[in-house]
């Protein structure tokens, strides 16, 4: 059996050696890179991201591999993950600066709107999840099970059946989707302890 490429891309906004690191605990090889030649050779794509919306496009559009991406995801239709911002990158625009996103997803990127002072942004620490529909992404993960956010912006889908789990914080909003090989979490797998190591392990597996 071929085994999978693994490429964690690396625009430079991205929490990358904690994924690198839950990767080969799970057993695999991945690379770090933003280089055309090696992503054009992946099974897999990680998108991670910390930070701002505006900033992560334009440190996409600087190292030329929006087009790549885009190739990779819509023609070839491999998997990707996206993490955090990586996620709200899938989105067409969000509130966080002028600037479009991927638009692979029908779908903004907004600030949470909170008046409850008990609910603090960034919403910051561990939740739970509700699964909204099956996917191999979540096989094996019990519901419920919580996982570790950080993130003061979160995406809202047009399209209710590219929601895969939402989450509760003041109030309910999306943490996970999925449109066909399109796969993100708001949370971060790789800080999330068993279950986002096993999330992370069904997403190599695909």
């Amino acid at each position: 059996m071929k085994k999978s490429s693994i490429v964690i891309v690396d625009y430079g906004m991205g929490n990358i050696r904690s994924i690198l690191n839950k990767i080969h605990r799970a057993g695999f090889k991945a690379l770090v890179s933003h280089e055309h030649e090696i992503i054009e050779n992946a099974d897999k794509l990680i998108l991670p991201g910390v930070g701002h919306f505006f900033n992560g496009m334009k440190r996409l559009t600087e190292r030329n591999i929006i087009e790549i991406l885009n190739k990779k995801v819509l023609v070839d239709k491999i998997p990707i993950l996206g993490i955090c911002l990586g996620m709200q990158l899938f989105t067409r625009c969000s509130e966080e600066g002028s600037t479009e996103g991927f638009g692979w997803l029908d779908a903004e990127t907004i600030k949470f709107n909170l008046n409850d002072i008990r609910h603090k942004v960034p919403h910051m620490g561990w939740n739970s999840i509700e699964q909204k529909k099956t996917s191999p992404l979540l096989q094996g993960i019990p519901e419920g099970s919580y996982f570790y956010f950080v993130h003061s912006y979160h995406v809202t889908c047009n399209n209710k059946e590219d929601i895969l789990t939402t989450s509760f914080y003041g109030y309910e909003f999306v943490s996970a989707v999925q449109k066909e090989n399109i796969f993100g979490t708001q949370f971060h797998p790789e800080k999330s302890h068993e279950w986002g190591e096993r999330m992370l392990n069904n997403f190599l597996n695909l």
